[in-house]
Formats: structure tokens, sequence, C-alpha cells
């Protein structure tokens, strides 16, 4: 008997050691429309809240979801936070409700959500749970017919490399890392139980079109193309300062590693007269001086979020357009015939 237990534990622990990647995660219906109407209710205000489930496999399953309550200080926001959390998990455990806690839901404008915040808490996430997604919902999308609805995960490369603190330009290219690869995004999938497909299909209407339809057939996009032109002007000129702190840092190196050389010659001449007249040389390198300090390098961090931000936007206006064009067309065509 002592055995088999034995044999089961390791079985176990080798499961554990050798868990498959993360392919997809399934999410309920009812968690979907919580999140969707928690996002718009507070819209513009950026929210979050908890999500609920199981870790199956490469399938995470995101069953339920409560959202954190917004406040307007910030004393003991924190504190409070973490309080309510585990009441809401108590009172869901009470119930018979999932409490295991796979990750968090926020909502974002425009796709602006690539920050250094988002890592921090992806981080402080992972100490606790190995296999945790964020949820990004953007409301702005919804007035388009989009579901935007999107699954994200930190790439194992980079949680090495934050956890170093080392994000300089030579670690980078010894890691063969991009600014790609920073988030991961895992598929979505939205699941009903077969009681809530039927009850769905007796609310269909007769009409084989609906409102939705119509709505993507809309070709007024103004207002969503202009914010996102601000938004990638914005982050150009962010990313113009980034790259000005990387010039101004080769300006000085260049201009240090000019005086260590002009410093280390004239250390030479001293020495070549110094032996010259039997004396010992001195050392041709003084720590002390503050030309052989090294200068901290600028991390890249910042300026791969915004590069990853830059790329969101353009992704966006590029679809965006696209769309608009094969509208016109469509309509073009109508009225022709």
């Amino acid at each position: 008997m002592a055995t088999m237990a034995r044999s089961f534990l390791q079985a176990i622990s080798k499961d554990e050691a050798v868990a498959p990647p993360l392919r997809v995660v399934q999410i309920e219906g009812l968690a979907v429309l919580k999140m969707i109407k928690h996002c718009k209710e507070f819209a513009p205000t950026l929210v979050t809240g908890q999500l609920l489930g199981l870790d199956v496999g490469s399938v995470l399953e995101v069953t339920n979801c409560f959202p954190f309550p917004v406040r307007d200080d910030d004393e003991e926001i924190e504190a409070d936070g973490a309080n309510y959390q585990l009441e809401m998990m108590r009172c869901l455990r009470e119930v018979n409700v999932d409490n295991n806690t796979v990750g968090w839901y926020q909502s974002t404008v425009l796709g602006s959500y690539q920050t250094v915040e988002l890592i921090e808490t992806f981080m402080n996430y992972q100490e606790n749970i190995k296999r945790c997604v964020c949820i990004i919902y953007d409301p702005s999308k919804a007035d388009l017919g989009v579901l935007a609805l999107k699954a994200l995960k930190l790439s194992d490369s980079f949680m090495e490399l934050y956890r170093g603190g080392n994000f300089t330009g030579e670690k980078l290219r010894e890691k063969n890392f991009s600014w790609m690869d920073i988030f991961e995004e895992i598929p979505i999938k939205v699941s009903n139980s077969a009681l809530v497909s039927a009850f769905m299909t007796e609310l269909e209407t007769d009409t084989p079109v609906s409102q939705g339809d119509y709505d993507r057939l809309h070709s007024s996009t103004t207002p969503f193309l202009e914010n996102n032109m601000e938004f990638l002007i914005k982050c150009m000129d962010d990313l113009s300062m980034e790259q000005q702190k990387f010039q101004y840092y080769y300006r000085n190196l260049s201009r240090q590693q000019a005086q260590q050389q002009a410093w280390l010659q004239k250390r030479k001449t001293e020495n070549m007269a110094r032996k010259s007249a039997g004396e010992e040389p001195l050392p041709e390198e003084d720590p002390s001086n503050p030309i052989f300090k090294a200068i901290p390098e600028p991390s890249r961090l910042e300026s791969f979020l915004i590069t990853n931000q830059v790329s969101n936007f353009c992704g966006q206006i590029n679809g965006v357009a696209g769309q608009n064009f094969s509208r016109l067309y469509l309509t073009k065509a109508l009225h022709e015939n």
C-alpha cells in the first residue's frame, strides 16, 4: 500500500513538473457578460476584477468573476482591496462556487494596456499562481460591432529577464529578445452549458439579420480613427524621448572613453619617465578616478512597451481602414445596382 501511495505521489509530482503549455482560455458566457457589464458601466474609467476558475491541463477554465470596487482616494486602497477579495472568495466558497484565482481582467482604452504596471501585476500573481492570465476588454470597440476580448500572459523568456533586472542592449542581443516577445496572446473560447445554449436558441428571432449586423455596416468610424491617431502621435513622442535618452547615454560613453584614452596615454608617458629615472611605474588603472566609473545604460523595457503600443495602434488603424474601404465598395455597388 505504501509503495502504491509513493508511486502515486511521484506520478503527481512528475505531472506538475511537466505541465503542458497553456493552449486556450475557456470562458463561461456568464463570466464574459459580467466583465463586459462592469467595464461598460464605468467607461472610460479603467476598472479591474478577479477571474475564478480551474487550471485543467492545457486549458484554463474561467467559470466566474467579480469586480474590484472603484475608489477615488488612494489611502489604504491596497489593504481594503485585499480584504474585499478575501471576503468575496469566502462568500463564493460558502455557496459552492469556484473560488480558485486564475488571473484578473481589466478594461482598456483603444488597446493601450502595455504598461510597466501590468507587468508588475503579472509578476505579483506569478509568485503564487504559476499559470495566470489577464483578460483585456476594450469597450470603445463595442460600437464597431467587435467583442474586443484578449487573453495575455508574460512569456517565460521575458520573466527570466525581468527577474534579472537587466534590459541592456548586450543582454537583449545575447537572448535574441525583441519587443514582440514580451506578451503571449492565448486564444479565447467562449463556452455555455447545454441549458443556456437551448435558452439562447429560444430567444433568437426569426429575422435573418440582427441590429448587430446593421451596426457592422455603419461607415462612420471617424472618432475611433481620430483617437487612435492621437494615441499613436503621443506614443511616437514618448518613443522619441526614449531614443534621446540612449543618444545622451552613447554621447557620454564616447566622451568617457576618450577621457580614459587620454588619461592612459598620459600615464604611459609618466611611467616611461619614471622608468628612465629608475622609479617604480604607476598602475595604469585608477578605480578612484571618476572617468573609470561605469555609466549605467538606460533600460530598454519602456521603449519596448511603447513599441508594442505603436504596433497595436497601427494594427487597429489598418484594420478599421480596411473595413471602411470594404463598406464603401459595397455601398457603391448597391447604389449602381
